[in-house]
Parts: C-alpha cells; structure tokens; sequence
C-alpha cells in the first residue's frame, strides 16, 4: 500500500513558517525521514549581517544518487479575513486542500517524501537524498547554497528533482529543463535642482533618464532553441519630487532582466551598459548592479530528462513539454553539482489568497515522484 501524502502535508502547512521557516516544520520531516531509516542532520547558516536559516539534509542507500530538493517557508499569508479558511488551518473542503504552502511548496514535499518512504520500506536500489531549506522564499543566500557547498564535501549527486509548481493547467503538463538567467540595476542620471521658470540655471535630468528608458525597452535578441526572447522589465522610476515648479536634482530608475542563453552576466552587461551611455548623451549617470545574479542555465542530461518525462507521463497519463519559462528556484543552486529536473503540481494559486491543491492532485503527483525514483535510480 502506497504511503498517503495527505497527512503529512497537512502538518506541515500547519506549521506556521513564514520565511525563514523556523524549527516547528523542520522537526516534522526529521521524525518523518528518520523513521523510514534516513540519517538526518539539520544546520543552520549565517552570512554576516543576515538572520539565520536552518537547513536539513537527509539521506539513504548507497549507489546512484538522487536528490529531491525543496523548501518548507512560506510567503506571508496577507490578511487572514480574506482566506475561505485560515491560511495555516490545512482545512480540506471536498478534494480541495487549503492553506499557505499548499502549492507552493509544501504540498510537493509530502509527495516527494511520501515516494521515498515507499521506496526505503521496498529496500529500493541506489540512494536518495533530501535538501530541504528555510529560505527560498527569500534572498536564498543562507540556505540551498550552503547547503550544497556542504553536502558537496559529503558525498556526490547524479540527479536532482525541485518539486516547483511546474504544471500550467494540469498535473504532468510541464516540467523545466533551464531556468533564464535574472540581472537587476538601478541607474541614476544627476542633475542640478532649479527653479522651474529659471531653467538655465538648472539642470533636468529626467529627459535622459526617458531617453535611457527608451534605450534600455529595445529587443535584445530573438529568442534560441530552448528559450524565449530575452525580456527587460523597468520596474520603477523615481524624482522623489512632489513639486510642480523644482526641476529635481536626480531621477533614477531600476530594471530587471531575464535572459537567455544568449548573454552571459559580462556581455549582457557590456551591452546595457553601452545603451544607457549612449542614451544619456553626455549626462553624468552611475549604474548599480544588485550583486543577486542568477545565471541562465539549461539541463543536457537527455537520458534524465527523458526518463523524467516517461515517468510522469505513466503515473498522470500527460506527456509533459520541457520548459525554460518562468522565475527563478533553488535549481540554479543546484544545476552546479549534478543535473536538475523541475517537476511539481499546478502552481494557480501560488502566493495568492485561498492557495491550495487538490488532494487527488496531491496523491498523483506522489505516484509520479515514486516512478521517477524507480526510473532514475535503475539508469
């Protein structure tokens, strides 16, 4: 008898673990992991001047490895009176299981470990390994990074699954083989404050910064093989000027690209760089670079990729297409030590009010899990 995901996944989202997620939920899949025969070790990691963030790993076997990688924060709830039921309540209203995390990714997690309970209670081949942090919610700089240098010094992985919300409409209709790359700046155009009547006194910089902006919308390449085109968002601009008669002495806005497998971090940078200089004509501007980068990567594994896809196919009856859409997760970590496959339920109501997943979902998406096990670690 297959292990239910369901109760599992209900105690977790009762777990209250808005990022960073604190020791209540950790303590819940280590009695969960541990019982099932897995070593289980949990740590915390600091970099100076950030808040802690506990981490766990676990793992079993000995053999060809996989690792399911996932988190257990959450994303604020908004306002309780807005939920149908309380957002940590893990209330089931009919085949729908409600509360944060549901989706995004809770709900994933009890499915992967569900798999892996059934797969140690077998005596399955190979080895199985769990990265489950506390911080992805966030600026994911104290928990899958670490976490992997570590593991990294421990032992060696072959594969990896992220359990993301990958599926658009149904389960099984997606999984993600890449992830575009993500860059973000702020540029600041420096003028002179001034009287608006008095303008040869002053000196505006916001026509620049237009003429920057308009620089900065224009197409940077078509698209490849795997990725759509590479897409620039100006997320904001900025005078800090509540007057209609003062020229302001500074205008700034911020932007924020994804990219793909055109660009590396140095070229895309050459280039925007090259567009804000140009469209400034002369202008004094300064550029700042979040250091938060994110390269764009895409998995060449076709053997992973293909027995991902046959698996998921057989356990949902869909056969999913290989992405690269979407935002960034925890697989750009993880990309660097072995290949990575995202494969999750449907991500509709993620981050939103009344997020939640369907039972039957939940338990197919755990039957899917259990036949990439068996079809990755037999390879």
């Amino acid at each position: 008898m297959s292990t239910d995901p369901l109760p599992l996944a209900e105690a977790l989202i009762r777990a209250e673990s808005v990022t960073p997620a604190g020791p209540e939920v950790f303590d819940i899949v280590e009695r969960t992991l541990a019982g099932a025969g897995f070593a289980v070790e949990r740590m915390s990691f600091a970099s100076e001047g950030t808040t802690p963030v506990e981490n766990l790993f676990a793992t079993r076997g000995s053999g060809r490895h996989l690792a399911f990688a996932g988190h257990v924060d959450v994303v604020p709830p908004g306002a309780v009176a807005d939920w149908t039921h309380p957002p940590f309540s893990a209330a089931i209203d009919g085949d729908t299981l409600y509360g944060r995390g549901a989706q995004d990714m809770k709900g994933a997690v009890a499915a992967m470990i569900a798999a892996a309970l059934d797969w140690a209670a077998a005596d399955g081949p190979g080895q199985i390994s769990f990265l489950i942090t506390g911080d992805e919610e966030g600026v994911a700089i104290n928990g899958t990074m670490p976490l992997l240098e570590w593991a990294a010094a421990h032992t060696r992985f072959d594969a990896a699954i992220v359990g993301e919300p990958t599926a658009r409409a149904v389960l099984g209709d997606t999984i993600k083989i890449g992830r575009r790359g993500s860059l973000s700046a702020a540029v600041t155009v420096e003028g002179k404050q001034g009287h608006v009547a008095y303008q040869e006194r002053a000196e505006n910089p916001v026509p620049a910064l237009l003429a920057i902006g308009t620089a900065l919308n224009l197409p940077l390449d078509e698209g490849s093989e795997h990725f759509a085109p590479t897409n620039l968002e100006i997320v904001s601009v900025d005078v800090g000027n509540p007057s209609w008669n003062v020229i302001p002495p500074r205008a700034s806005l911020r932007f924020n690209v994804r990219f793909n497998d055109h660009w590396t971090f140095p070229t895309l940078q050459a280039e925007l760089t090259r567009r804000i200089e140009e469209a400034a004509a002369g202008a004094r501007v300064s550029i700042a670079w979040e250091p938060f980068l994110s390269d764009c990567f895409l998995t060449r594994d076709e053997a992973l990729v293909a027995a991902v896809t046959d698996a998921v196919e057989q356990a949902t009856g869909v056969r999913p297409e290989a992405t690269t859409g979407g935002g960034t997760s925890d697989a750009r970590f993880i990309k660097n030590y072995c290949p990575v496959v995202e494969f999750g339920g449907v991500g509709s109501t993620m981050h939103q009010v009344d997020e939640r997943t369907s039972v039957t979902e939940l338990r197919t998406l755990a039957n899917a899990y259990r036949a990439i096990i068996a079809a990755v670690l037999s390879a």
